[in-house]
């Protein structure tokens, strides 16, 4: 019998998770995000990587600054449409992979509202090519608690204040 076939008298048993894998969030506010007219609810976060996955809320008319993905993003668009240029958009029912390395510079005229995976931290730049703002799991729960909006996300590394 091969290794890898089980059987009924396999000895791997269910676990019972410490908190419930569901949670509704359309009872989760609405926080303001990193840049006027941007929303979100963060749903969860990666202390070990800096991700997050969240609902993002783009007010039309937004164009987003230039910014560096240092972990790539996976989207799926639920309402309005985004994109890159003329050539390279997506509407509802589109999902959108911004590879890891990349820098750009989305804009959305009609709104959007996307899931997002983010596998690793934003880098947001100013007009001069500073840094402006660097996005991650930390930020984001922080942004997520002054809005009373993290309640179901479990902590269980690194955020203390020393």
């Amino acid at each position: 019998m091969s290794d890898s076939v089980l059987t009924t008298d396999n000895n791997v048993k269910a676990n019972t998770p410490h908190r419930p894998a569901f949670f509704d969030a359309n009872n989760l506010p609405w926080s303001d995000w990193v840049m006027d007219g941007t929303y979100f609810k963060l749903l969860n976060i990666n202390e070990l990587t800096g991700g997050f996955t969240m609902m993002l809320k783009v007010d039309p008319e937004v164009t987003a600054p230039v910014h560096h993905h240092i972990g790539g993003i996976e989207a799926f668009i639920i309402e309005g449409e985004f994109g890159y240029g003329d050539d390279d958009r997506g509407g509802v029912g589109s999902y959108v992979l911004e590879a890891g390395g990349s820098i750009h510079q989305p804009d959305s005229p009609g709104g959007v509202i996307m899931f997002a995976i983010a596998h690793g931290p934003l880098v947001g730049y100013n007009e001069d090519g500073s840094i402006g703002v660097v996005v991650d799991a930390r930020l984001m729960y922080g942004l997520a608690q002054q809005n009373n909006a993290a309640s179901h996300i479990t902590i269980t590394n690194t955020f203390t204040d020393g």
